[in-house]
Parts: C-alpha cells; sequence; structure tokens
C-alpha cells in the first residue's frame, strides 16, 4: 500500500489537493491543516525516472514551476529533505 493509499484510507471524507504525476513523492500530512507533505528529494527522483529529466533539469522544472506555486490555501507542503543524510 502506497503512502497516498494509507492517507486516503486515513482520511476519507478529506479532499485533499495533489500535485500532477508526483503521487510517489507524498511522505504524509500536516495534522493542523490536513494539507499533503512531499518530499523535495522524492520529488525529483519523480521527475527524473518518471518524465526521464536528468538531475539539472529536474531541479530547473522544480524550481521554475512547482517550488513557488500558490493554488490556494489547500496547496501541499513541500519538505526540503535534500540536506537530511540517510544511516
Amino acid at each position: 500500500m502506497t503512502v497516498l493509499e494509507q492517507i486516503l484510507e486515513t482520511f476519507p471524507d478529506q479532499d485533499f489537493l495533489r500535485m500532477d504525476g508526483l503521487d510517489e513523492a507524498i511522505i504524509g500530512v500536516d495534522a493542523r491543516s490536513n494539507l499533503l507533505i512531499y518530499s523535495l528529494t522524492l520529488i525529483q527522483d519523480v521527475l527524473m525516472d518518471k518524465y526521464e529529466m536528468s538531475a539539472i533539469d529536474a531541479i530547473e522544472y522544480y524550481s521554475f514551476n512547482i517550488l513557488g506555486a500558490w493554488v490556494g490555501e489547500r496547496t501541499p507542503i513541500i519538505c526540503d529533505d535534500t540536506m537530511i543524510e540517510l544511516l
């Protein structure tokens, strides 16, 4: 079961705003606002894998098309986890 499927099962009445084509980058829900949380690292991975972008193209696409996007109060949260060191 994907993270999104778990979230939708846990919050069946919540209408989440999602970013097109980036469901695999969802890592959770903000407890206060009920907004979806996306991982920046996973967004870049999806852009490179699913849309066959180079790392530089993925960063550029993210910077110009996703980072500053505001679509109202339900705009998802993006967690900048690029500095987190995995153990």
